[in-house]
């Protein structure tokens, strides 16, 4: 018997909550990007292209950090990897202090990514440890009821975003020309101290949390070198088919959930949607993405009854036929719908992370640096779904994350015969 196999009818539910508190963290700042866009476009006179160099080099580091992630945390281990992580957040939001003082846009990119960088390792060594801790069967419902926690972070890290970063306004091109010396360099110390405080507020709690992490006992997970059919030890994640698709599945949710969000605001201002006002559109936004976080915690409870990849299934084509319908209608109807898909959106992530993860063995640390460098997915979709919408309009260009969702629902069909589950 394995030692994980061991553990199996303990709980550990105390190992759980602390690790709730990663799944928060990460979700609130990486949605503070949404609002640091704004301000730094507003502060540095950027255009749109320029000011979204903030996500493609947040997103960027996914793509390369999460496979070295990963395997680091097969010689570190789980607790390792999430200490590591937290310190280089940490270090990366002091970036943030200098960025500001020397008003320096390179220098604020340079932070984002190694930020991301440090979030990454975090996803990488969590994201598993949360599905080996405790039974196989119930790793989906874990996992899901920790991105739920995620989910809370998105959702409340605009409205403080707002509140300390947003709250002295930034004047326009013309008013900072008007401006004497004197009051320039006023104007520009009170923007640079709106990013400052925040990240260092977010620093400090951040090596807080990993020392908290370094007395902690955590349980030492050994994962089962039981594989999904007739795979040797020696072979690499990249043997396992559920593996590569599921990673594929990341990527396209992971687009398509991003690419939605991104439009939203410009897609509820449409006269024959809405005709919202930006600063009202934008209140509706947190419906979107308040929806994820509510499905998260009554889905955790459905897989205790329904299997993961069924109900993996059901939510893919549940959110294409939301999408559909929302290209094919007007007013209302197509709102609500849009909006809609946020509760399908809940249960995507984490399951087809656990799902991707199942039998890995030894090659789990591995696997889940290859399923984060699919999220690289949030930064190459929405640009994708630009040019269309650039091209045929906002509300057909959409689309293209419909044809994500129904990937995701062939992927839980596919993962019910793979693995049974």
């Amino acid at each position: 018997m394995s030692h994980l196999q061991s553990r199996r009818g303990q709980s550990h539910t105390g190992s759980l909550a602390p690790l709730t508190t990663l799944f928060f963290m990460w979700g609130f700042i990486t949605c503070l990007n949404d609002i640091l866009i704004p301000h730094l476009k507003a502060v540095f006179t950027l255009g749109y292209a320029q000011a979204m160099l903030i996500q493609f080099c947040f997103f960027t580091a996914y793509f390369a950090v999460s496979i070295p992630s990963g395997l680091l945390v097969e010689k570190i281990g789980y607790k390792g990897g999430i200490i590591t992580g937290l310190t280089v957040a940490g270090c990366a939001c002091l970036l943030f202090y200098p960025a500001a003082a020397l008003r320096d846009y390179p220098l604020f990119l340079l932070a984002l990514f190694v930020l991301a960088s440090g979030i990454t390792l975090l996803q990488v060594s969590a994201n598993p440890y949360v599905t080996v801790l405790g039974a196989a069967e119930t790793a989906s419902s874990r996992l899901t009821l920790t991105q739920a926690f995620n989910s809370l972070g998105t959702t409340l890290a605009p409205y403080f975003g707002s509140l300390f970063i947003l709250s002295n306004a930034a004047k326009s091109v013309g008013d900072i020309a008007a401006l004497n010396t004197e009051q320039l360099s006023q104007y520009q110390a009170l923007q640079a101290a709106a990013v400052q405080n925040p990240y260092l507020f977010l620093a400090a709690l951040l090596f807080l949390i990993a020392a908290v992490f370094g007395f902690l006992k955590l349980p030492e997970i050994t994962v089962e070198q039981k594989h999904v059919g007739k795979r040797h030890v020696e072979q690499s994640a990249w043997h396992f088919p559920h593996l590569v698709l599921g990673a594929a599945a990341i990527f396209v949710y992971v687009g398509a959930e991003v690419s939605i969000g991104s439009f939203l605001v410009n897609f509820l201002g449409l006269p024959e949607i809405a005709g919202l006002a930006a600063a009202d559109a934008g209140k509706y936004v947190s419906f979107y993405w308040g929806g994820a976080m509510l499905g998260r915690f009554f889905g955790a409870a459905a897989m205790q009854k329904i299997r993961p990849a069924r109900l993996l299934t059901l939510h893919g084509l549940f959110a294409a036929a939301l999408v559909l319908l929302t290209i094919f209608s007007h007013g209302a109807l197509a709102m609500y719908s849009i909006l809609a898909v946020g509760l399908c959106n809940s249960i995507m992530f984490p399951t087809i992370f656990s799902l991707a993860l199942t039998g890995l063995g030894h090659h789990t640390g591995q696997g889940s640096g290859i399923l984060c460098a699919a999220i690289v997915g949030g930064a190459v979709l929405p640009l994708i779904e630009g040019l269309f919408a650039d091209l045929i309009g906002i509300q057909i260009a959409f689309f293209l994350p419909m044809l994500g969702y129904l990937y995701i629902a062939f992927y839980g069909w596919r993962c019910r015969i793979m693995l049974k589950s």
